[in-house]
C-alpha cells in the first residue's frame, strides 16, 4: 500500500469558464489592487452557482424541498466507484450499462460516471448540446440500488433533450437542436424525450445527490473504488453550489498511464 493521494475531479471555475446556454456570465470587480495597495487583493464576484463542477440541491427542482444549508455534510462524502460507460452524441446511459459496470455498483455508493464527455469540456456544441445523458430507467435503477449520489461528467443530470434546450419549460433555448434531431432520427426529440428534467426529479425526490460537470483527473481514478468528497459552500437557502470534487486514492491504485489534465484556458 502506498500513501493516500488527493485527485482533483473538478473543472476550473472563474471568469471565462464554459457556461450552460442560459447561464449568466462571470463578473469580477477588483476593489483593491496589489500594486496599488501592497500585498492586498480583494474582489467582488457575481456568478451563477450552477456553473462548472457543482452539486444540485432538491430545492432546485422540487418546491418545498431541502435547500443546500439543510442537507447534511454526509450527503457529500462517502465511498465511491468511478465507472467507464463510453457514450457518443445523444446516447442514453441504460440499466444494462449500469448493471455491467465495473467495479460493481453497491448500495450506499457515490457513483461517478465517466462517459468521456468531460474531455470535451469547453464552450462548444459537442459538450453542451450533443452530450449523452442518463435514461429515466437508469435514474430509477440508482434509486432502487440506494446509492448515495451520482456524479456526471456531462453538462447536466439530464440528457440535453430532457432540458429546455429544446421545447420544455421556458425553452427552446437552442431551437436548432430540434431540427437537427428531427433530421437525424426522423421525428422531433419531444417524442423520445417527452418529460422536462425527469432524472433531476427522480434522483432528488429520493435523496440521491447529483453532481454535474465532473472533470479534472477523472480518468486517473476510472475503474477504481475510493473515498470521495464534494463539499458545498454553506449557502443559506441555496439551490445548489459549486463544489471541489476530490478522490482519496492509494497512490498505487491510480491509473499511471493517464497524464495530468491541463486546461488550456485557465480561469481569467
Amino acid at each position: 500500500m502506498g500513501k493516500t493521494k488527493l485527485v482533483d475531479l473538478s473543472h476550473p471555475f472563474g471568469r471565462g469558464n464554459p457556461l450552460w446556454p442560459s447561464n449568466g456570465d462571470f463578473h469580477i470587480d477588483r476593489v483593491n489592487h496589489m500594486p496599488m495597495h501592497y500585498r492586498l487583493l480583494q474582489t467582488f464576484n457575481d456568478f451563477h452557482m450552477h456553473n462548472s463542477t457543482h452539486a444540485d440541491s432538491p430545492a432546485h427542482v422540487i418546491p418545498e424541498s431541502p435547500y443546500t444549508h439543510e442537507l447534511p455534510l454526509e450527503n457529500y462524502y462517502g465511498e465511491a466507484v468511478c465507472v467507464s460507460i463510453p457514450k457518443k452524441k445523444w446516447e442514453l446511459i441504460t440499466v444494462e450499462d449500469l448493471e455491467n459496470a465495473t467495479p460493481t455498483i453497491k448500495e450506499g455508493d457515490w457513483v461517478l460516471l465517466n462517459t468521456g464527455t468531460h474531455r470535451r469540456w469547453g464552450e462548444n456544441d459537442d459538450y453542451f448540446m450533443y452530450s449523452p445523458g442518463l435514461s429515466i430507467e437508469g435514474a430509477k435503477w440508482f434509486v432502487e440500488k440506494k446509492v448515495k449520489g451520482v456524479g456526471f461528467d456531462m453538462q447536466a443530470i439530464d440528457h440535453p433533450c430532457y432540458t429546455y434546450m429544446i421545447d420544455h419549460g421556458p425553452g427552446p433555448f437552442v431551437p436548432r437542436l430540434i431540427d437537427e434531431y428531427t433530421e437525424m432520427f426522423g421525428h422531433p426529440p419531444i417524442e423520445d424525450f417527452p418529460e422536462w428534467e425527469p432524472c433531476h426529479d427522480i434522483l432528488m425526490r429520493n435523496n440521491v445527490m447529483g453532481i454535474e460537470n465532473l472533470g479534472g483527473d477523472l480518468d486517473k481514478v476510472t475503474g477504481k473504488r475510493f473515498m470521495f468528497c464534494a463539499f458545498p459552500l454553506r449557502w443559506y437557502m441555496g439551490d445548489g453550489t459549486i463544489v471541489r470534487a476530490v478522490a482519496f486514492v492509494d497512490e498505487d491504485d491510480i491509473n499511471q498511464d493517464v497524464p495530468d489534465r491541463i486546461y488550456k484556458y485557465g480561469v481569467f
